[in-house]
């Protein structure tokens, strides 16, 4: 099979790439993302029509986050979307004409980052994406893991904590509400509250005060050395690493790929991730370490892993 596409779907945009054989991107073409979850189906409609355009396109995979039934066929629930129980797959088909896969999009950003990206030459891969919240995929055997309910590897949502953080999911004390985007701005935001004399170029990136920290501020500043800013690298670390070592003893795989909009910050978060991993692997004296590596193919990833697994069927 030659040019399949793969769709993106963001909270601002919905980006449809032309997508070959060797994972590189043809044709882009991006839509703005609806309110409303029909929009969002007509948006998708609109965006694979567009980037399709000239094009020879055999099969079209969608990104969806959420879960997503064994059938790849219905999105079950989407946290962000008013789809349950949608039937994306048909709908899309009758609109496009063409065959139609629908994954989850931390399951095709890991398919994308195996195939092209981070975990080539790996057989048992395990991805993690650390954004906003935390998603992530797995890859046992050269093969996609999704479970028999198709709705495996929802990283982000093992309780870490009992009866600790409220979740957006509803539960408490998921992991992503220790290692995320969320939790970083959360610790800076706090340290620089009880501890303001370490925090001095944290708040000068803001507005002066805790409340005004952005997670883009954390960064910066721990790039120039803040106390309160590294320190909430390591806190997020901290949790990143032992959470890391718990997939390690359910999956045993020669590679972690992290990705997700905190992978940018490199070896910021991944020095401190490798160090936790390290420290909190059952064994790990005596047992092999499995590497930690950022993701290399950004952003795209999802898109590239989708168009991937359409080709396959």
């Amino acid at each position: 099979m030659g040019l399949t596409i793969g769709v993106d779907i963001g909270g601002t945009k919905i980006a449809a790439g032309v997508v070959d054989e060797e994972g590189t991107i043809r044709d882009v073409h991006k839509v703005p993302t609806p309110d409303t979850a029909e929009g969002i189906v007509d948006a998708i409609c609109s965006a694979v029509s567009g980037a399709g355009k000239g094009h020879q396109i055999e099969a079209v995979g969608i990104g969806a986050a959420g879960y997503v039934d064994d059938k790849r066929a219905t999105v079950l629930f989407a946290p962000n979307i008013n789809w349950r129980h949608e039937p994306l797959k048909d709908k899309v088909e009758q609109r496009v004409g063409l065959p139609v896969v629908v994954e989850n999009d931390a399951n095709a950003a890991a398919w994308g980052e195996y195939k092209f990206g981070a975990g080539q030459g790996h057989e048992d891969v395990i991805c993690i994406t650390l954004g906003t919240g935390l998603g992530g995929g797995v890859i046992i055997g050269n093969k996609l893991r999704r479970g028999r309910f198709g709705v495996a590897a929802e990283f982000g949502h093992i309780r870490v904590v009992p009866d600790g953080l409220l979740c957006g999911c509803g539960s408490q004390g998921c992991w992503e509400q220790y290692a995320s985007g969320s939790a970083l701005v959360r610790y800076a935001r706090q340290r620089a509250n009880a501890q303001p004399e370490n925090a001095e170029v944290l708040l000068s990136l803001g507005d002066g005060t805790p409340e005004g920290v952005q997670g883009k501020h954390v960064s910066e500043a721990a790039r120039q050395g803040d106390p309160v800013a590294v320190d909430s690298f390591r806190e997020l670390a901290r949790w990143a690493g032992a959470g890391l070592a718990d997939l390690a003893s359910l999956f045993d795989p020669s590679a972690f790929i992290i990705g997700g909009g905190l992978s940018d910050e490199g070896e910021l978060v991944l020095d401190p991730v490798r160090k936790s991993f390290r420290r909190w692997l059952v064994g790990g004296e005596w047992r092999p370490h499995a590497q930690v590596l950022a993701a290399q193919l950004g952003g795209a990833a999802g898109l590239v892993g989708a168009a991937d697994l359409a080709r396959q069927g």
